[in-house]
């Protein structure tokens, strides 16, 4: 059993394979939700984007979307344990297939406030695949895969809607590509492990038709010399307190 934010959360993760880990904590603590509102999250893994979510903002409903059948059972699982059920929908479905297949499964286009997601980093021949499958599939995609997801949160999000996205910043060129004409009025928030080194982390939100301009945001640096989080940072990972990226 795995404990995020402070204790607030516990959830089950496969013992081998990809696990969710603070990744999942600042996409979710990214997203800019309200109550009553609709979040999608795509590649929700076991579930930990979404919960986090519902623990800052519990007036929300989470549709998790995931290709894994095991770890949708977790997800599943996990919403239950955190009482969150209710307000915590799992559905195995995969980002790339037909429009007909994905509304065969009640995910209809243009339905959701907000769509997340924390794609795959690697292309597939560009690293050597993790042994276990659970892992390479997490980590690793084939070509064009990334542009498979941009296509299907697009699709998803309502006009007007917010897309957030976490993502290794190599990828930020072919992302920002990706979102042109499809997101405006895009904030790119870095995560820095220490003061003064490269961002390990992009932070992407955008927002569905509009024609705004790009934001570059200061971002934050996440841990003190000594290793220790920074205080912004331990309040996002243990307060599940949310980040602005907004004006």
């Amino acid at each position: 059993m795995d404990d995020f934010l402070g204790g607030r959360i516990s959830v089950l993760q496969p013992e081998q394979g990809h696990r969710a880990g603070s990744d999942a904590v600042f996409l979710a603590a990214s997203v800019p939700a309200r109550a009553s509102e609709r979040v999608l999250d795509a590649g929700a893994g076991v579930g930990v984007a979404g919960l986090c979510l519902l623990a800052r903002i519990p007036a929300l409903e989470v549709t998790a979307v995931e290709a894994d059948a095991s770890l949708c059972a977790l997800a599943a699982g996990n919403a239950a344990r955190n009482g969150v059920a209710g307000r915590f929908r799992v559905v195995e479905a995969d980002v790339a297939a037909p429009a007909e297949a994905l509304r065969a499964k009640g995910l209809m286009r243009e339905s959701y406030d907000h769509v997340m997601a924390n794609p795959p980093f690697h292309v597939a021949g560009s690293v050597r695949p993790a042994p276990d499958r659970g892992r390479a599939f997490a980590h690793v995609m084939g070509d064009g895969a990334l542009e498979d997801w941009v296509r299907f949160l697009a699709t998803m999000a309502a006009p007007k809607g917010f897309l957030t996205l976490i993502h290794r910043p190599d990828s930020l060129t072919n992302l920002l590509k990706l979102l042109e004409r499809r997101f405006g009025d895009i904030a790119v928030f870095p995560l820095f492990s220490k003061r003064g080194e490269p961002a390990t982390r992009v932070i992407l939100q955008g927002r569905k038709g509009s024609r705004a301009g790009l934001k570059l945001l200061p971002g934050l640096v996440l841990h003190e010399p000594d290793g220790r989080y920074t205080e912004a940072a331990e309040a996002v990972l243990r307060g599940g307190e949310g980040l602005e990226l907004g004006e």
